[in-house]
């Protein structure tokens, strides 16, 4: 039992008992330094602190019991190991105090470099450094800065103003220039203003030092930032982070030192070469902040050759153990090649189609697991838009595409105008010199990111590829003055409010708004362009996952039409049938003066009148699709919406009654309509007479579009076509509604159809919590299913989708109340227990009971996996969604079936 509390207990690791299988305990930084351990590549010593002792810290807000202890323990062994002590004023370990999560959040949390540096332990680490005083005094004063900013709250703008002005005083804007008694001075400044504005001297006790590091980074998860970037990402909130004590190695030494980035592949298009930044003479924050411009990887090769292969062989052998894109942290201190991280790389959507495909290709992976590298999410962005470019647009800059995409909006040069004027619903494009962490708001609402310095691994870099934002970094022919709201580039000034144009992937800017042009993906999908016989390794490599995706899902997807244009659109994309046709669209446009006669009919014949005049027109629309659907299932909503939505608003009507009464003019028809419509007003209407109760209560109205759906399916079927028509009744939330209209509408079609071969099915959309509830009764009498999990989400809820997601939705969000709203993605806890307990108490009533979904969740991925997990049929979503909903249907059929296929 003791043996087992001491495991449990067990808070600190050393780099070597870990391995990249365990980043639930030691985050994926530690995790995979600890792989690099094991893999025998060069990592500096050190040791990782648990989420497990994260998460007892930020639950009690004291360290647990026996985490000093450990980390005392493992500290002693790391000086024994370095024979230095941690701050030892004649040969001082440095550590830094790095975050790092199960999943990568890039920048949103702390890091601290140079732990260990006071006022005595800076003279021995000139002397460490061959006397090189000024290495030493940077090093503490970047120390004073992020230990200042990170674990006291200090306002970092004063740090940067100190810096401003001290390179100002030496006529310089490279931090290069500045020598040693400059930055000695820097030291004295940043502690004055450190002791202004703690009320204390900056901690000069190492332990002490560390000890607040740590609790600063274990608060850090619980930032704002942070917070905001999980949901962004929807990452858990309960994971933690754990903390990763590393010996300081030193890029900062002089010109045969440095730090840099790398990708094993090209994040931004999958393309393989070499890719990456370096910055010589630097730490490695001073690359991700993109605060100097990096030169690219392959100038390594001229400024250190031996670094360079080796640099190169590492990345070659990290990219087969973990068979992916690699992302690797490193830094050359006086010519020896140190690796800080690595980590399975972020890349854009394109890359991950590519890079997938590849990846099969090398013997690396299967297409199982290539399907599974790939997301809709990513699909979806890959079916956006791009620029259409001709002579008429020349770009003003040029910088690094660090994120694809097209995208254009007005200029704005802080985060919170961004924020402010997307609330708007303008589209806007965020300019800074740079981006950091607290620019994360205005990231999330801008469409697209331009910064003036940086490369393909700055922040904004890495957080737009991430959120699949449009980002050009390190456009450096840009003047961006934030203060003055302005940027100036080859003679232009663009002004806050201007409109600018960014191409993430040329990384070109140009003035004003661009015109855009379909997507190549859309263009394959709809069968414009051949993925075998072009050179585009993007298309190719999304139609072969396609095609294993389709060769692998259980679930069919269908589409939501109710036009022939859509039908036919849909159909190209690859759906399989029309999962909702909803027939009230047909009685807009210059049909309303005929619904207007049916609601203002007085007697049966004027009643007939109406319906008779509209059952020609409902045919002709259901003749149209059948056509375009030809041998595939359509399913038919009658009529659903009350029928005053038909008819001008009460108000409205009522004012334009009294203004031409005033005037003397003959308004008995509008004085009809407004009585009509105050007979029918209700004070909720989507629980009013609506849907099946709509059918019951007005006769002829159901029996009219049942006549249509039948006629035009025998009318096609008869020129040689084969229409496949179901009848899917509303709101039903009693077995006896059903009964009622299925025994009008089974005569109708028997009527109807006689020996033509058509056959009709009628069933039900599930949108009642109570039918939910007993569908073992309601399966009696349908034949199918279709949940409609829009209106079972209101009901469920009790939210009126059209007024809560404006009123409230935000502040739930806020809150953590809700991770994603319940109408974008399915609340599994609840609408989804509805939805789990109809399948299995219809399917145990009538087991043949086909049923799908057609609500907006059909398109979204993370519902598909839940409907493939519950053993719907199909999922049914609008034509644009139809790719991604059939990629997703392949992944889940890959990730919980194994081989499963359809």
């Amino acid at each position: 039992m003791a043996a087992q509390e001491t495991v449990d207990n067990k808070y600190v690791y050393d780099f070597a008992e870990g391995n990249k299988e365990l980043k639930d305990l030691l985050g994926g930084k530690g995790a995979n330094l600890a792989e690099m351990t094991n893999l025998g590549l060069p990592v500096p010593p050190g040791f990782t602190i648990t989420t497990e002792a994260c998460k007892a810290y930020l639950a009690t807000g004291a360290e647990p019991e026996g985490l000093a202890e450990q980390i005392a323990t493992h500290l002693a062994a790391l000086e024994q190991e370095m024979g230095r002590r941690l701050g030892d004023p004649d040969d001082p370990l440095l550590v830094s105090v790095r975050s790092g999560a199960k999943f990568s959040m890039p920048g949103m949390m702390e890091t601290v470099l140079n732990v260990g540096l006071n006022d005595r332990s800076v003279v021995g680490l000139s002397a460490q450094a061959g006397g090189n005083d000024r290495f030493a005094w940077d090093s503490y004063r970047r120390l004073i800065q992020m230990f200042g900013k990170t674990v006291c709250e200090v306002p970092g703008e004063e740090f940067e103003h100190a810096l401003d002005e001290a390179k100002r005083a030496k006529g310089t804007q490279n931090d290069l220039d500045l020598d040693a008694d400059d930055l000695r001075g820097l030291v004295d400044a940043y502690k004055n203003i450190f002791a202004k504005h703690t009320g204390r001297e900056f901690p000069q006790e190492p332990r002490e030092q560390l000890d607040l590091a740590i609790r600063a980074v274990f608060e850090s998860w619980n930032a704002e930032r942070a917070v905001l970037y999980r949901r962004q990402e929807r990452i858990p909130a309960d994971l933690g982070t754990a903390v990763n004590v590393v010996t300081m190695v030193f890029g900062n030494l002089g010109a045969d030192s440095g730090t840099g980035v790398a990708f094993t592949r090209d994040p931004g298009s999958g393309a393989q070469g070499i890719y990456g930044d370096y910055l010589a003479n630097a730490q490695g924050e001073d690359v991700v902040a993109g605060i100097r411009n990096t030169v690219p990887l392959q100038e390594l090769e001229r400024l250190d050759k031996k670094s360079y292969d080796e640099l190169l062989d590492f990345m070659a052998r990290l990219e087969e153990h973990y068979k992916d894109l690699c992302d690797i942290e490193f830094t050359i201190e006086r010519g020896k090649l140190w690796m800080l991280q690595t980590r399975v790389g972020k890349r854009t959507a394109a890359a991950a189609f590519v890079i997938a495909g590849q990846l099969v290709d090398e013997g690396l992976i299967d297409l199982d697991e290539a399907l599974h590298r790939v997301n809709g999410a990513q699909l979806a962005q890959l079916m956006f838009p791009r620029f259409r470019l001709d002579h008429e647009f020349e770009p003003v800059a040029r910088g690094i595409g660090a994120s694809p995409g097209a995208a254009s909006g007005k200029v704005v040069f802080t985060s919170a105008r961004a924020v402010e004027l997307a609330a708007e619903g303008e589209a806007v494009i965020l300019v800074r010199r740079e981006t950091n962490p607290d620019d994360l708001n205005g990231m999330i609402a801008a469409q697209g990111i331009l910064t003036s310095r940086g490369g393909k691994t700055s922040h904004a870099a890495v957080v737009a590829r991430g959120m699949g934002k449009t980002c050009v970094s390190g456009a450096d022919e840009i003047d961006v003055n934030v203060p003055a709201k302005r940027f100036t580039v080859a003679g232009h000034t663009v002004t806050e409010g201007d409109v600018v144009s960014i191409d993430g992937t040329t990384g070109k800017v140009y003035l004003g708004e661009v015109p855009v042009m379909p997507s190549e993906v859309v263009q394959y999908f709809e069968g414009s362009l051949d993925p075998e016989h072009i050179d585009n390794a993007l298309v190719r490599a999304v139609h072969r996952i396609m095609t294993h995706a389709d060769g692998k899902r259980r679930l069919a997807v269908r589409t939501n039409a109710d036009t022939g244009a859509d039908a036919a659109r849909a159909r190209r994309f690859g759906a399989e049938g029309i999962g909702l046709c909803r027939t009230e669209h047909m009685f807009l446009g210059d049909r309303r003066e005929l619904v207007e006669k049916l609601i203002l009919a007085r007697t049966d014949d004027d009643r007939d009148a109406a319906l008779a005049a509209l059952l020609p027109l409902q045919r002709a629309d259901f003749e149209e699709i059948f056509r375009e659907m030809d041998g595939l299932p359509v399913t038919v909503r009658l009529i659903d919406p009350p029928l005053h939505e038909f008819l001008p608003p009460l108000e409205q009507l009522a004012v334009n009654v009294a203004v031409a009464q005033e005037r003397g003019e003959d308004v008995a028809k509008e004085e009809a309509l407004l009585a009509a419509v105050r007979r029918m007003h209700e004070e909720n209407p989507m629980l009013g007479l609506r849907g099946v109760r709509l059918g019951l209560v007005i006769p002829g109205l159901f029996a009219m579009q049942v006549r249509a759906i039948a006629e035009a399916a025998v009318t096609v079927t008869r020129a040689g076509a084969v229409a496949r028509p179901e009848i899917m009744v509303p709101l039903v939330g009693a077995v006896q509604e059903l009964e009622t209209v299925r025994a009008e509408a089974e005569k109708i079609i028997a009527e109807v159809v006689g020996d033509s071969g058509v056959e009709v099915l009628i069933g039900t959309m599930i949108e009642v919590p109570r039918a939910a509830l007993t569908a073992g009764q309601i399966a009696e009498a349908a034949q199918f299913f279709s949940f409609g999990t829009n209106d079972l989400t209101q009901m469920a809820w009790g939210f009126s989708r059209d007024d809560v997601e404006g009123a409230f939705f935000w502040r739930y969000l806020e809150l953590g109340i809700f991770g994603i709203s319940p109408f974008e993605s399915i609340d599994r806890d609840g609408v989804g227990r509805l939805v789990r307990i109809a399948a299995q108490e219809g399917r145990a009533a009538r087991p043949e009971l086909k049923l799908g979904v057609c609500g907006e969740h059909g398109g979204d991925p993370d519902s598909v996996h839940f409907f493939h997990e519950v053993g719907l049929d199909y999922v049914s979503c609008s034509p644009f969604r139809v790719p991604v909903a059939r990629l997703e249907a392949g992944r889940a059929a890959v990730e919980t079936d194994g081989s499963d296929s359809r």
